[in-house]
């Protein structure tokens, strides 16, 4: 384990929250409750966009989740061509944010970013298996030191209209280090390493940059 993230918000949040709190202080003159309100939403702005504590892992026997929520899907499948990951299957977890999760990202495994694109879309409700196939999404391809590669798919969802990514090709990222941000509702996939299985099922809940969803064995961890 390396160093603990200070909890803090997103700040993304900022612009959002400025808003609320200058039509909360103006409603004061039309209306109490409108008023309150809308400083609910300010309150609700920060639990929104928290980023809460995370460790950076400093090895390479274990893949985390990339995001908070419901797992809603566990297959066996061969991962679109646009993703230059070859046709065998792999497992892919799919994750389902709801407006009460953390919309925060994080990097899941060890390695390095080999690719990193975006495809125009739908914006179907993201908890529907054909919000994966349609809708608007951003994808990195990470290649870890064992010489397989992991990819992570962000999803725009029904309520989302933007996806942030904060890394670059070519940067080198540690497993639970932070890199971008869906709002206002989405979906996560990630696409394990050739051979390797879920520990995680569907309807489980995890925790971005926590909950551990695999294990390497040996194999896995023989660099190439």
């Amino acid at each position: 384990m390396g160093i603990m993230v200070r909890p803090r918000v997103h700040k993304d949040c900022l612009i959002f929250l400025s808003i609320l709190l200058l039509a909360s202080a103006f409603s004061l003159k039309i209306s109490n409750m409108l008023a309150a309100l809308c400083g609910c939403g300010a309150v609700w702005c920060l639990y929104f966009f928290r980023m809460p504590n995370i460790s950076i892992y400093d090895n390479e026997s274990v893949i985390i989740s990339p995001a908070s929520g419901s797992v809603v899907a566990v297959q066996e499948m061969s991962p679109p061509a646009s993703f230059g990951m070859g046709e065998e299957f792999r497992t892919k977890v799919s994750i389902f944010l709801s407006v009460f999760d953390v919309h925060v990202n994080y990097i899941p495994v060890l390695g390095t970013i080999r690719d990193i694109h975006y495809e125009e879309g739908h914006f179907f409700h993201a908890g529907k298996d054909r919000a994966s196939e349609h809708n608007e999404k951003n994808i990195i391809i990470i290649d870890t030191p064992c010489g397989d590669s992991v990819a992570v798919v962000q999803i725009a969802g029904l309520l989302a209209r933007r996806i942030r990514c904060d890394v670059r090709k070519g940067d080198a990222v540690s497993t639970g280090q932070y890199y971008g941000l869906i709002r206002f509702g989405s979906r996560v996939e990630i696409f394990l390493p050739k051979g390797v299985k879920a520990v995680v099922d569907v309807g489980e809940k995890v925790c971005a940059g926590k909950t551990v969803l695999t294990k390497l064995d040996d194999s896995h961890l023989r660099k190439a």
